[in-house]
Parts: C-alpha cells; sequence; structure tokens
C-alpha cells in the first residue's frame, strides 16, 4: 500500500479478481505513479485481513500523485545463514543481505516473501526494501561457531545482493572479506554489473579456488529486458560483465533464466553462445516459476506488455504445469515436464555440449577452510 497523498483506500474481499482474470482493475496505481517498476499492481499481503487497492475518486486526485518512491529500512536478524534441505537445488545454505528487490522482476518468484512482512509482493516488493546491515558482522559470528561444517554459501538466489541500493550499503563487501579471511567458498548470482566493484576480492578468492559468479542473462533484447527487468543492468552491460570477470580469473556462469515460452524460449542458444563468447565456462537455465501471487503479478505484466502473446505464453506455461499456473514438485518445478519441458532440456544440453559448457563443472574448494577469530575469542586446537 503507497503512502502518498490523495491517494484514496477501501477494503475488498479477496475473491473480487480471479487469478484469470485479465480485465482491467480501477484499483491498478496509474502508470504515472509506477514508472520504471515492473509489477502493475499492489493488492494486499495473502496474510492480510483486508484487502486495500487505490482507487479513482473522480476529483483525479491519482493522476496528481508522485513517482513511486523506494523506501528502505533496517532489518536486525539474530543470524544471517538460511539453510535448506531441499533436494534439487546444489546448495544447502546461502545468504540474503536484502528483502526485497529494486531491481523489479516481473517474475521474481521471491515476491511472495514480502507478504510475510505485511506488504504487497507486488509493487512494495520492489519500493519498499530491507537492509541488513551486520550481515558481515553475523556471518563472522556463525562461521567461528564449534562445529561448523564448510559448504558453498550461495548468495543471490532470493534477492539480488547488488541491486542498486548495495551501491549505498555496501553489504555484500564486507560480507566477502569475512569469507576470503576465512578461506570459505561462496557462489554469486547476480544481473548486476555493480558485481565488478568487489572483483578485486573475488578474482583473489577465485585464485585460491573459493569463488564463482553466475550472470543471469534472459534475452539480448533490449526492449523485452527493459519491460521484464525494469532497473537491471541491460543485456550488452551484463555480456560485458562476465568478459570482465572472465578476465579476472573468476570462474563465470551464463543463467539463462527464467526461461518464458513465446518469450525468450527462441533465444535460448543466442543466449548460450553469447555468454560462452564473452567467457564464461558454464551454463544452467531454470523455467519460469510462477508460485502464489507470482502468478497474477506476471498474468498482469503480460497483458500490460504483450497481450498478443498472453495465451500463448500461458497456454504453454499450463502444459508443462499439469495444468495449473504452477506446480512445485521437487525435480519439476525448475524443469517442468512434458513435450515442450522435454524439447528445451534437450536444447540446451545440445547447445550447452557445442560450446564445451560444463564440462567439467568448477568445484569449489572447502578444505582451506580457517574460522574466524572473534575478539577475545582463541583460534581452534587443529
Amino acid at each position: 500500500m503507497m503512502n502518498v497523498q490523495n491517494q484514496q483506500l477501501r477494503a475488498l474481499p479477496s475473491s473480487r479478481r480471479d487469478s484469470a482474470d485479465t480485465s482491467p482493475d480501477p484499483g491498478f496505481p496509474p502508470e504515472t505513479t509506477r514508472r520504471g517498476r515492473g509489477a502493475q499492481s499492489n493488492h494486499s499481503g495473502r496474510y492480510e485481513s483486508e484487502r486495500r487497492e487505490s482507487f479513482d475518486d473522480g476529483w483525479d486526485g491519482l493522476e496528481s500523485l508522485p513517482v513511486l518512491k523506494t523506501d528502505v529500512q533496517v532489518e536486525t536478524p539474530r543470524r544471517i545463514i538460511t539453510r535448506n534441505q531441499s533436494p534439487d537445488i546444489s546448495f544447502d545454505r546461502s545468504i540474503n543481505p536484502y528483502r526485497g528487490c529494486e531491481h523489479g522482476c516481473s517474475y521474481c518468484f521471491a515476491r511472495p516473501t514480502h507478504a510475510y512482512m505485511g506488504l504487497s509482493p507486488g509493487l512494495d516488493f520492489e519500493s519498499r526494501l530491507f537492509v541488513k546491515p551486520d550481515a558481515a558482522k553475523l556471518l563472522e559470528k556463525e562461521l567461528a561457531e564449534p562445529g561448523y561444517q564448510p559448504a558453498t554459501i550461495a548468495i543471490g538466489t532470493n534477492t539480488d545482493p547488488y541491486q542498486p541500493i548495495e551501491r549505498k550499503y555496501r553489504i555484500m563487501r564486507d560480507v566477502l572479506k569475512v569469507l576470503s579471511d576465512a578461506n570459505h567458498p561462496v557462489g554469486i548470482v547476480t544481473k548486476s554489473a555493480l558485481v565488478m566493484r568487489d572483483v578485486d576480492i573475488l578474482s583473489d578468492m577465485a585464485g585460491r579456488g573459493l569463488a564463482k559468479v553466475a550472470i543471469s542473462l534472459t534475452t539480448l533484447d533490449r526492449k523485452l529486458a527493459r519491460a521484464m527487468e525494469p532497473r537491471a543492468a541491460t543485456p550488452s552491460r551484463r555480456l560485458d560483465t562476465i568478459e570482465k570477470l572472465a578476465s579476472a580469473g573468476i570462474p563465470v556462469t551464463v543463467m539463462t533464466a527464467p526461461i518464458i515460452p513465446a518469450l525468450n524460449d527462441m533465444e535460448l542458444e543466442r543466449l548460450l553462445d553469447a555468454g560462452s563468447a564473452a567467457g564464461a565456462r558454464e551454463a544452467g537455465f531454470v523455467m519460469l516459476r510462477l508460485p502464489i501471487e507470482v502468478a497474477p503479478l506476471f498474468r498482469e505484466w503480460l497483458m500490460a506488455h504483450y497481450p498478443d502473446r498472453y495465451s500463448h505464453v500461458m497456454s504453454v506455461m499450463r502444459s508443462m504445469r499439469g495444468g495449473k499456473d504452477y506446480d512445485a514438485a521437487w525435480g519439476e518445478r525448475m524443469r517442468g515436464k512434458g513435450p515442450y519441458a522435454w524439447m528445451l532440456g534437450r536444447r540446451f544440453e545440445l547447445a550447452a555440449r557445442r560450446l564445451g559448457l560444463n564440462q567439467p563443472k568448477v568445484k569449489l574448494r572447502t578444505d582451506l577452510f580457517k574460522p574466524p577469530v572473534l575478539p577475545g575469542g582463541q583460534m581452534r586446537l587443529i
């Protein structure tokens, strides 16, 4: 819910709007206020007892509203490493320096997490952000705990750690310093050129077999990229980032994620070609995921930007998800199932093999790990 002057609010039942409904909704904030954002709406989170939406009261109040600005709040968690036991992902721990992401990607599967904060997975997710300034201190403390066993920490698997506000808060640089000092492996996923700011630390870590970076490259079409990922780096800058990281000796993966039927699926081979030419050594892909609130948000975005492809995109998506917008089954949520999913998987495998990608994959080291020595503490006996 935007707290802006002249905005009128009303509570609406959650049943007012079906997820498949594509008719215009007067509750959507006007385009003038959400310029440069990905989501089209800002409906209340699923845990709220009321649903609040902006609406035009006939006095032209909405047309005079200012452009939505980014608001950042400080979060003070007790721990920073998040654990998971998911059988279909390659890591068991991760760090998220931020909640929400200003990149505003229309398809972001992390959007539903904002509902836990009492906020909307829509515009709130990309404009009302939470920063964890003590992330590096918390990390150092957790790495120093007795019995800690090192394994690659993934950063950027939920929200982008190099989103625009990282320029101010510099949390990632502090986190990387802690990991470097402890000889702890890290894998980063980002679509931001800002990662080049930390190339000195990453290059040094990569020289010890401790770091790798994946750059998300979803399209080479600037127009599609601008609409789909409004505040992320352009495709050309991402390719330039791959080239510079690779030149610095850092293993780079080109991530063609997500693949969206009838929108960017025809670019798969071109994306892998471009990433490989820029210096990427590995590649990966993930099918579009539409969990919980992401499905209606993506539908709204698709209808607003590509109405002529709406039916085709959603039809193919449902063909891979058992007739639904999404299926969260282990092993299928990332790839889908059925003829289309099978064909896309084979296309990826053939292109990757032709380019020599993933042969072999880089495995980060854990044998160099040395626990941090906290103030007032002492080193472990070896």
